[in-house]
């Protein structure tokens, strides 16, 4: 089993914050969560949100805003510098807000595929529809990714990064679901292998040169420990119905976020598999949205029930799975998404206190 940058029962967020207060959402994470993250908020406009955040991390490949969406250009320009000014202030106050911190650190992107089915290429067409631009893609945002996580490194030098890839849009790509540009037409499904190695590349992305001929995490068997010249720790997000364990473990990914209330019985030998194989789990075990919180072991049921289901040593439960929020909380109250954290936090000890026996 891998050694995970956290200790036994806690918690974490997915990434992104209601409001306009980046500072404050800082505060937030770093007061509430045994493992904090970098938050995102939409909510301060253009360049904000998951799609324009990443792609301001994209190597010589410039974006803007179109009234479709986002969408490749010849040239950097307003859109591309508000996406890049928002990243920069964050990692300003992150410095501000982490300094002297040491142990886990999460930082979010948005992963390739979801990033393919989002951003348009120069013509209209999506750059899901070409395999060539996919690779180009790709490539690129496997060099930002790797810058992202020496910056953030050099800001919080006692960090264990831990990165975490959102796949949203994963599901229906490989489904054969996503949509043309024109709304009227259906996209090809991309199949399960170059799903994985695309995939692969940008979790792989941070990972220290290696001579030639000389791999490294393979299928995620790797020592997962931070230190100097280690790569982060990787984890694939996806909030959606039929998250493909398959191509997740395939891809090298060393845990997996998700919705605990999207999960069927069906999954279960998946995430049996994943477990035994040493994958972290990240369960969504509270709404992104204002609602009534249960009480925390109510909150923590989900998790310790799942592992009674599948037998596994009740001592592994705390280690293994992190309580999280379902979603991102950008769609909820400064106060909800403080509350729901702090649930997540305390329902946490109760994987340690009452392991699922």
């Amino acid at each position: 089993m891998h050694e995970f940058p956290w200790a036994e029962a806690t918690a974490t967020g997915i990434g992104s914050h209601p409001g306009e207060d980046h500072v404050e959402a800082l505060r937030v994470v770093f007061g509430e969560l045994p493992v904090p993250y970098l938050p995102e908020l939409p909510g301060r406009g253009v360049g904000a949100d998951m799609i324009g955040r990443t792609a301001s991390l994209l190597v010589e490949l410039p974006v803007e805003v179109q009234p479709s969406g986002w969408r490749f250009t010849d040239r950097p320009g307003r859109d591309f510098k508000r996406a890049r000014d928002h990243l920069s202030r964050d990692l300003d106050a992150l410095e501000e807000v982490a300094q002297g911190y040491a142990g886990p650190l999460k930082i979010q992107v948005c992963g390739p595929w979801t990033l393919a089915g989002a951003v348009e290429l120069r013509h209209g067409d999506k750059t899901l529809a070409d395999p060539g631009a996919v690779r180009d893609l790709v490539e690129s945002l496997a060099e930002g990714v790797a810058t992202h996580v020496a910056e953030v490194r050099k800001r919080v030098p006692g960090a264990e990064v831990i990165l975490q890839l959102d796949e949203p849009g994963l599901p229906g790509v490989l489904a054969g679901t996503v949509r043309t540009a024109s709304g009227f037409g259906r996209l090809p499904a991309v199949e399960p292998m170059p799903a994985a190695e695309r995939l692969r590349t940008v979790l792989r992305a941070a990972e220290p040169a290696r001579a030639p001929g000389k791999g490294a995490g393979q299928g995620g068997d790797g020592g997962s420990s931070e230190g100097k010249g280690s790569g982060p720790f990787t984890i694939v997000h996806c909030c959606a119905p039929d998250v493909p364990f398959q191509v997740l473990r395939t891809a090298g990914a060393q845990g997996i976020s998700l919705d605990a209330a999207l999960l069927r019985r069906r999954d279960e030998d998946h995430i049996g598999e994943a477990i035994e194989a040493g994958m972290a789990f990240l369960l969504g075990v509270v709404p992104g949205t204002d609602s009534r919180l249960p009480d925390i072991g109510v909150v923590a049921r989900p998790a310790t029930e799942l592992w009674r289901r599948l037998g596994f040593a009740p001592a592994r439960l705390a280690r293994q799975v992190v309580l999280t929020p379902a979603c991102g909380l950008a769609g909820a109250s400064p106060a909800y998404a403080r509350a729901a954290l702090a649930t997540c936090a305390k329902a946490a000890r109760v994987l340690r206190e009452d392991p699922g026996e």
